[in-house]
């Protein structure tokens, strides 16, 4: 079983039903062990647009980081994601965001996620749920004392 930690975002529709839905998805082939306090966060890059809904989940699975990939594409896809602007609005986000200390880095697939530190709504849930993680030998904690980032308040929903 590998360590994964995965990233997932909404902001159409009912957002809590819909990263509920994902997480029960995903429990299909990971076993989920955390999940975060859901997170509103301002769109990044494309402005114009609702604010999002986040988490980020922590899990171990048999599956290989490819099938991850493939795995998490099906569940966008069950969902109905459909991507008409970069960084637009989607009923649903899975990004892998870690997965074990493992570093791949194909056209298809980047591991650790490229951008995942320059992020509030992956930096502050994956803080909540691991801060005493490392990640390409830097302490989240360090990294989170000088984090600047896009607007993001934890919900109590």
């Amino acid at each position: 079983m590998s360590k994964i930690y995965l990233s997932l975002g909404t902001n159409l529709g009912n957002k809590k039903e819909n990263l509920t839905y994902a997480v029960q998805l995903l429990s299909e082939k990971i076993d989920i062990l955390k999940t975060s306090s859901f997170y509103e966060t301002e769109p990044v890059g494309y402005k114009d647009q609702p604010w999002f809904m986040n988490i980020v989940v922590e899990g171990t699975t048999h599956l290989s980081p490819e099938d991850l990939l493939v795995f998490t594409q099906s569940i966008e896809q069950a969902m109905k994601r459909v991507k008409t602007i970069v960084n637009g609005p989607r009923i649903i986000d899975v990004d892998i965001l870690l997965y074990e200390s493992v570093k791949i880095n194909t056209e298809t697939l980047i591991i650790p996620h490229p951008r995942m530190t320059e992020r509030a709504f992956v930096m502050y849930p994956l803080f909540e749920i691991s801060p005493d993680l490392i990640i390409d030998g830097k302490s989240l904690k360090n990294m989170m004392e000088s984090f600047k980032g896009e607007e993001i308040k934890r919900l109590d929903v």
